[in-house]
């Protein structure tokens, strides 16, 4: 069965590499806004009988989801036998209970409206806290893919004598299978938060590692707080200046001027979100997933 694979606006730059490495057919589409702000898709590419994907990553979702959908209803209409989603960062993990009076758990609502026009997802480390696995929210398909040994081969390759540093105890598990692949030493900070923007972090036995590279590893960078309070910390400590390597460069607002100037060596992420920070390349972990998978076997 053929697979048709359309990338949404942004996403273009993944997209190419994905069809260069998989054997799926390219999808034309058409996708603009009408003056009142409304959206206009229109698909030329023929779909019936097939299997879709879409490539959309998630970041700033408010203004991709509806489009989104309504394109995932219009190749079903026409024909189209499944619809995926590959989302490389899957947006709403944030609020994954109530934590005060009066709110909704918004990343139950938001993998609701996935699971009514997707088959399947195709995600990256998404940020599970609370929920254990991503099938624990979304009714459809779940495919979850990790950074970690991609991310481990870049340290490897171009820091020497790192030291692998974590941002909080929930990253312990995670920054150490990175340290293990990179064959480097590791530490987890201790954080205490006190808001959005309000972040404390310290750690036991830094001095001994004084000739280390740090290199500090999060799965989303996005205020950029912890890792600015973290390269604080190192370098009051006197340690090298720390490289900052993050899975998702969500970066609100000023966050990765405000962390480029705080004293970092350098700031590296993957191409799950599009971002000058960009350095390490995942669109080989995406299409491995694509190629790994026995045709028959999907269509069964």
């Amino acid at each position: 069965m053929n697979t048709v694979l359309f990338g949404f606006p942004g996403n273009e730059e993944l997209t190419r590499k994905l069809l260069n490495s998989v054997d799926f057919e390219i999808g034309d589409c058409e996708m603009r806004t009408f003056p009142d702000g409304e959206s206009y898709l229109r698909n030329y590419s023929n779909v019936a009988g097939k299997k879709v994907w879409i490539v959309c990553t998630l970041d700033r979702p408010n203004t991709k989801i509806l489009p989104l959908l309504f394109f995932a209803k219009t190749v079903k209409a026409q024909g189209a036998v499944s619809v995926g989603l590959v989302a490389p960062y899957l947006a709403y993990m944030r609020q994954d209970k109530i934590f005060n009076r009066g709110e909704g758990i918004t990343s139950k609502y938001f993998a609701d409206l996935i699971c009514g026009d997707f088959d399947e997802v195709l995600t990256v480390d998404p940020h599970l806290h609370r929920f254990t696995n991503l099938s624990d929210l979304y009714s459809i398909a779940t495919n979850v893919l990790h950074a970690a040994g991609v991310i481990a081969a870049w340290i490897k390759e171009n820091v020497p004598n790192a030291l692998v540093i974590g941002p909080d105890s929930e990253s312990a598990q995670w920054v150490s299978e990175v340290a293990k692949l990179a064959q480097t030493p590791y530490l987890v900070m201790e954080k205490e938060r006190k808001g959005d923007r309000d972040v404390t972090v310290f750690v036991h036995g830094i001095e001994k590692y004084a000739e280390h590279v740090p290199v500090l590893v999060d799965d989303i960078i996005s205020t950029g707080r912890t890792m600015i309070e973290t390269v604080q910390h190192l370098l009051a400590k006197n340690m090298h200046a720390p490289i900052c390597v993050g899975v998702h460069a969500v970066f609100a607002d000023e966050a990765y001027e405000d962390l480029l100037n705080s004293g970092v060596q350098s700031i590296v992420t993957t191409t799950t979100i599009p971002h000058p920070s960009n350095g390490i390349d995942l669109s080989p972990l995406l299409a491995g997933h694509f190629n790994s998978v026995n045709p028959e076997e999907e269509d069964l």
